[in-house]
């Protein structure tokens, strides 16, 4: 990306905070390769049609995670219709699972003042006795890069004189990956067909794809929400480890506009 001056580097890739400028979590990740979305730009074929699907996806990405947080903290919330399946099912799914967010740290700014980095999370929540970062994603699936993100924010909030900065009480011990997806379902052999950006992707359902296909095609039912929830307790030092090296090679790529932001020490 091409930047006009230091402030417009600023703007587009971190967080002021306490009168001192800190990188954006997400952006030191995008410094690493992602084959998913390496693979969908192939499949798409054309760069500009990808990346109008990528920003629609975006979009609607975003109303999604306004409208959970919303919901998940306990808030009144109209929800637009293209959604509420996938909004039924997460209303559902945090009363059976007694999911509880903290409202005061849902979209909540954090830092490190030790490894100098910032971010903005999705919300703090309890779960099952334990407190810890829950970071909602609307991807067909888990992704390597999901566990550095969550890493790089637990690690922020142990440190002490960040906690208190920011009114956290509570130890944060823990992350969870909520998944929240729609798709329709062939009422025949089970394949699931889902629409984000514009763009419809089937996937078969093993063999049984395969007596839709000899036949009629397939036969969709309504659209049904899917949620699901993953806590990943475990390589939480291997995985912010890996976030360091990450911002270390963000850090070398964009030397000179830290320098010139007074970044570099």
């Amino acid at each position: 990306m091409r930047y006009t001056g230091v402030h417009h580097f600023q703007e587009e890739n971190g967080y002021e905070i306490q009168g001192a400028w800190f990188p954006r979590v997400t952006r030191i990740l995008e410094i690493k390769a992602k084959p998913g979305l390496d693979h969908f730009f192939r499949e798409v074929g054309d760069y500009a049609s990808a990346e109008t699907i990528k920003v629609k996806s975006a979009e609607e990405g975003s109303r999604v995670h306004e409208t959970a947080e919303k919901i998940l903290a306990g808030e009144a919330v109209l929800i637009p219709d293209e959604i509420r399946p996938a909004m039924d099912a997460l209303e559902a799914f945090a009363k059976k699972h007694s999911i509880i967010v903290f409202p005061e740290f849902v979209e909540r700014r954090m830092w490190s003042e030790r490894y100098r980095y910032a971010g903005t999370i999705d919300a703090l929540a309890m779960i099952r006795g334990k407190v810890g970062v829950l970071d909602i994603k609307t991807s067909n699936g888990f992704y390597p890069e999901f566990n550095l993100q969550t890493a790089a924010y637990v690690s922020a909030f142990q440190e002490l004189g960040v906690r208190k900065a920011l009114g956290c009480s509570f130890a944060v011990e823990t992350r969870w990956i909520l998944r929240i997806n729609q798709h329709e379902v062939c009422r025949q052999c089970g394949a699931t067909k889902r629409t984000k950006g514009g763009r419809m992707k089937v996937r078969e359902n093993g063999s049984g794809g395969a007596l839709c296909a000899s036949g009629n095609g397939h036969e969709w039912g309504g659209v049904v929400g899917d949620v699901e929830l993953r806590e990943f307790p475990n390589n939480v030092h291997r995985d912010i480890r890996a976030f360091l090296a990450a911002k270390i090679l963000w850090e070398w790529e964009n030397d000179y506009w830290l320098r010139q932001a007074g970044y570099v020490r």
